[in-house]
């Protein structure tokens, strides 16, 4: 067995924004500090998955660091823009983690500091976890 991704690591942080009004002109007003991963309205609700820039990021790997940033950012939208987060039906900090193999337990503290500021913004965080490879694998031979 390969050890590839067989250690537990946080990967990334996507804000997750639901919404039955266009979230287009949210997702421009964040301009170059957000990257899209997706824009769209696949049925009666739009969607957006964004994540934070190479330009606005540094690299973090730090989740409290990028939902901080994150919300400075929402915090900071001209008023159009805002009234349309703040209609949103789900505004989600989306922590994503891959699980491997080691170690035994991995601990994600969110700090005090990054809760309050995903709470003045009425979003949630949500703990995201991809399964290892090994498990997709032994799943599929079932």
């Amino acid at each position: 067995m390969s050890t590839r991704g067989a250690v537990t690591e946080f990967l990334n942080v996507d804000l997750d924004i639901y919404s039955r009004s266009n979230l287009t002109p949210l997702v421009g007003a964040l301009g170059e500090m957000v990257f899209v991963l997706y824009l769209g309205r696949p049925k009666n609700t739009w969607e957006a998955r964004l994540e934070l820039s190479i330009l606005s990021r540094r690299q973090e790997k730090d989740p409290n660091a990028i939902i901080q940033k994150m919300a400075t950012l929402i915090e900071a939208l001209p008023s159009g823009p805002r009234a349309i987060w703040d209609k949103a039906k789900r505004r989600e900090f989306s922590i994503g983690v891959q699980a491997g193999l080691s170690p035994n337990s991995f601990d994600l503290a969110i700090e005090p500091k990054t809760l309050a500021a995903a709470s003045k913004l009425n979003a949630r965080i949500v703990l995201t976890l991809y399964a290892h490879e090994f498990w997709l694998r032994s799943e599929k031979r079932r």
